[in-house]
């Protein structure tokens, strides 16, 4: 028993003390003759201890284990009582009247002096008047006087008994009542049919209410406009039904009589009162979490550096697009949006130009698509732009207009951190359902057809096709190869001469690629080399490349190809590597081989994609004395500053040009001019696909410096190549080969 229900307990022993004493005094038995006075001090100082000790564990004056002293009292007094009413019986009603309203008159001061105690004034009085009644009850009476004070005394007793069980359950009430009210939820009681008998001050507040009196005895269905009848009675059968396990927890958007809306959570246990069947709810206020939810959604979804949606909320666009277009037999395009190298633009002016120049690049694009299309930001400088609801017959015309005009609006230079940068764009598209049916699948086809885009030669568009999706599963499968070829040992270099075209003696040798797979067989260098350069393998092979080469030349020398440059092709992925050159000088030095033995063949799509890079790794080499080379000259932009700001020591004319020089009058003449300025430039030529000795015969009059071709010698294994040297060093023609 808690310490705030242990006074009850003391006032009823104390009344029922008082009683039995009463009923011993009277009871006129002469059995208990003997008993009477020592039984009766008992009884009678029993009484005013359970009204004292109720009265002092009601104020909070007595706690549990501290009434061994005061009960030792009450036995002695008890025992003083008795030896007195023993030597003068006269006493024995006027003293334990005494005894009695002493102690009902301090219970009754008691009660109603205290500060937090006024509203037991009244009961305080009450308790006083009975003990002076008990006092005068002590004193001679007539009969017809007795009566009346009986009942007074019955109606005093009545009273003051009613008022301690008002002051027991008036004091459960208030602390029940605070303990819902220290809540920091809603609180409220509800009955079957919905109506309010108990809630809290939190509960007012949060239902717009400006006290808990204001809710208790209406309906949820009068404080709530948005809820109706029935929606309180299936709550309530919900709360009630078989199985339920409580507490029952749901959330719900509440509609305030102000119109205001509140989200709350709902956590709901049972209780029975007198048979029937309660609802206990708590209301918690989750708007805090539904905001934070929100934030968190939006975290989710959203790009923070465009605010455009992410990959995820393009997952979910993209789900119930095509839910609709196919409920409705329509179609939908995706267009993958890739900025041409975007990595240039972080390297140079760091990331945050970066951003702002993905956010310029999103309002542009964002500027170009209508209110029901999406674009979001896939990741990187990757860029997803969906157009849904088109129908079949449009889709591609409209994807390919939108496209153009992407292609487009990217033509204008941005404005980045005070710097001018001029960026383009490659674009795969794929249109639902004719190149998927899935929004993966329709993503994995923009992709692919995004990099055949690329590969075509950037800033350009591509639609997919079944023939690129063979050529990527063709790619995934050489891509795995790749990795293991290496240490498989499972690649070799041919070499195919370059001959001077005057005396047709060894002048170089290109070191060309072969890849014999244990797995996939002979696999072309047209169909690997651009896996490898995806993949970014292609560090790793150029560097095999380069080491194998120079092993070669070194073994070379004492012999007919000692002092013959070794050519090598060099792809972009390895000149942007910081440690490119240190590998150039430390591979040379490792094989004794000075720097002009070794030339670098690049292409005019490496010196476009990163000059500045390119200059600086270009001139580093030239200080090693390494030549450089510009393969397929002619093919390209073909500009002439190149030829002068990256200082080239050869050009090499490409094969579709010399093919047609013997029977073209504008071949010809072209191969002429490049000669001629490659004479001016102090430049050496190289023709390359010479397969005719008139081809042969006609450059050697140019002025073309070497010819390169299987008119003079198809690739070949080193041994066979040394054969080759030999003899041609031993054939002393000044005629062209």
């Amino acid at each position: 028993m808690q310490r705030k229900e242990r006074h009850a307990l003391y006032w009823a022993m104390g009344q029922l003390s008082i009683m039995a004493a009463f009923a011993l005094w009277f009871s006129g038995v002469a059995a208990l003759e003997p008993l009477r006075r020592p039984l009766g001090a008992l009884l009678i100082t029993g009484g005013a201890a359970g009204y004292w000790a109720g009265t002092q564990f009601f104020l909070g004056g007595l706690r549990r284990g501290e009434g061994a002293w005061p009960l030792l009292g009450f036995l002695l007094l008890a025992g003083a009582l008795q030896l007195w009413w023993a030597a003068n019986p006269a006493v024995v009603f006027p003293s334990g009247g005494l005894l009695l309203c002493l102690v009902m008159v301090w219970t009754g001061v008691r009660l109603g002096r205290g500060r937090h105690l006024h509203r037991y004034r009244l009961l305080g009085i009450t308790m006083a008047v009975r003990g002076m009644f008990n006092l005068a009850g002590s004193i001679e009476m007539t009969p017809h006087t007795y009566l009346y004070w009986f009942a007074a005394s019955s109606v005093l007793k009545s009273l003051s008994m009613l008022g301690l069980i008002y002051a027991v359950q008036h004091e459960i009430k208030q602390r029940y009542a605070s303990t819902i009210d220290s809540l920091s939820n809603g609180f409220l009681i509800r009955d079957k049919r919905g109506y309010v008998h108990v809630a809290n001050e939190r509960c007012a507040s949060l239902l717009g209410y400006g006290s808990a009196a204001d809710l208790i005895g209406r309906n949820v269905t009068d404080l709530l406009p948005g809820l109706t009848r029935q929606m309180a009675d299936d709550y309530f059968a919900a709360f009630e039904a078989a199985g339920t396990r409580y507490p029952l927890t749901q959330e719900a958007e509440l509609t305030l009589h102000s119109g205001a809306k509140l989200p709350v959570e709902m956590m709901a246990s049972p209780y029975i009162e007198r048979g029937r069947l309660y609802c206990l709810v708590q209301l918690l206020d989750i708007s805090e979490r539904k905001k934070k939810d929100t934030l968190l959604y939006q975290a989710a979804r959203v790009d923070p550096v465009t605010g455009l949606g992410n990959r995820y909320a393009l997952a979910e666009r993209l789900r119930a697009d095509l839910a609709q277009a196919h409920a409705g037999a329509r179609a939908c395009a995706l267009l993958f949006i890739d900025l041409d190298k975007f990595k240039r633009i972080n390297d140079s002016f760091g990331h945050g130009a970066g951003d702002e120049l993905l956010r310029k690049v999103a309002q542009r694009l964002q500027a170009l698509l209508g209110p029901r299309d999406m674009l979001a930001r896939f990741g990187g400088d990757e860029f997803i732009a969906a157009l849904p609801d088109l129908a079949p017959a449009d889709c591609e015309a409209r994807a390919r207009a939108c496209a153009q005009a992407i292609l487009a609006a990217m033509v204008p230079a941005f404005d980045v951190s005070h710097h001018t940068v001029a960026v383009t764009a490659s674009i795969g598209l794929a249109c639902y359902p004719r190149h998927g049916s899935d929004g993966e699948t329709l993503l994995r086809h923009a992709d692919i057809a995004m990099y055949e885009a690329k590969k075509a030669g950037r800033g350009e568009l591509r639609f997919f096709s079944d023939a690129m999706n063979a050529a990527a599963r063709d790619a995934l499968v050489i891509d795995g190869a790749l990795r293991h070829a290496i240490a498989a040992n499972e690649f070799r270099l041919d070499y195919q001469v370059i001959a001077e075209a005057g005396s047709g003696r060894v002048g170089k040798v290109e070191a060309l690629l072969r890849w014999r797979s244990a797995t996939l067989g002979t696999v072309a260098p047209d169909r690997f080399i651009p896996v490898a350069e995806d993949s970014g393998l292609i560090v790793e092979l150029g560097s095999w490349v380069l080491a194998e080469a120079c092993r070669q030349a070194a073994l070379w020398r004492g012999g007919p190809l000692d002092g013959v440059r070794i050519s090598i092709n060099v792809s972009a992925w390895q000149l942007a590597d910081p440690g490119f050159v240190p590998l150039v000088e430390a591979t040379l030095a490792r094989h004794g081989l000075p720097g002009a033995l070794l030339e670098l063949e690049l292409t005019e799509r490496v010196l476009i994609d990163d000059g500045p890079n390119v200059r600086s790794v270009l001139e580093r080499l030239r200080a090693l004395g390494v030549s450089v080379s510009l393969d397929d000259f002619g093919t390209g932009y073909s500009s002439l500053s190149y030829l002068t700001q990256f200082q080239l020591n050869t050009l090499k004319i490409d094969r579709a040009f010399v093919m047609d020089i013997e029977h073209s009058a504008r071949s010809n003449s072209l191969v002429h001019a490049i000669i001629a300025m490659g004479h001016s430039l102090g430049l050496q030529l190289v023709a390359e696909g010479v397969e005719t000795d008139g081809q042969a015969r006609i450059l050697a009059r140019m002025g073309c410096h070497y010819l390169q071709g299987f008119h003079i010698a198809r690739p070949a294994a080193p041994e066979q190549l040394l054969l080759f040297a030999a003899s041609r060093s031993d054939a002393a023609s000044g005629a062209p080969v």
